[in-house]
């Protein structure tokens, strides 16, 4: 069993813990982002969940994509930990008029309204992490696979 320390903190002494992958929002946290992100093999899973932000890390296979979207009301910032990506953006769903080729420490800034998705070029996952704000997802959001996410669209 893991070990947690305060705060959900994993030991800083050990270099090969592994971190609880659930959301730890609702409380004081510290991780290691980029190892937590790279650890990562489910589509999508909410790490931290606030009152008014959120942090979701996914892992797209390649070839494929986090799907064509938009998000009304929620800024969002997208890091790219590890992996090659087209990001598509714009004003509207058949009008994505914004591309750009990223790789790992790339940042990517979609304001509310805009249409977006992100499609893995590479040969192995793409590993990001997400933060809206507001939080988009329910508290606790795991979706192992794409097509869990997708059946989950409708909820929320």
């Amino acid at each position: 069993m893991q070990q947690m320390y305060p705060y959900g903190r994993a030991n800083p002494r050990r270099q090969d813990h592994m971190y609880m992958l659930s959301d730890q929002g609702g409380k004081p946290y510290v991780v290691n982002l980029a190892r937590v992100v790279r650890q990562n093999n489910t589509f999508r899973t909410a790490l931290w969940t606030g009152d008014h932000l959120q942090l979701t890390i996914m892992s797209i296979k390649p070839g494929d994509d986090i799907g064509l979207e938009i998000h009304p009301d929620d800024d969002q910032m997208i890091g790219v930990e590890d992996g090659t990506a087209i990001v598509q953006m714009g004003p509207h769903k058949d009008k994505l008029t914004f591309r750009a080729e990223v790789s790992s420490g790339y940042a990517i800034f979609v304001p509310a309204g805009t249409w977006h998705n992100i499609i893995n070029t590479g040969r192995r996952p793409l590993k990001v992490f997400s933060v809206y704000a507001p939080p988009h997802h329910p508290f606790g959001t795991i979706h192992e696979t794409k097509a869990d996410a997708e059946a989950d669209e409708h909820k929320y």
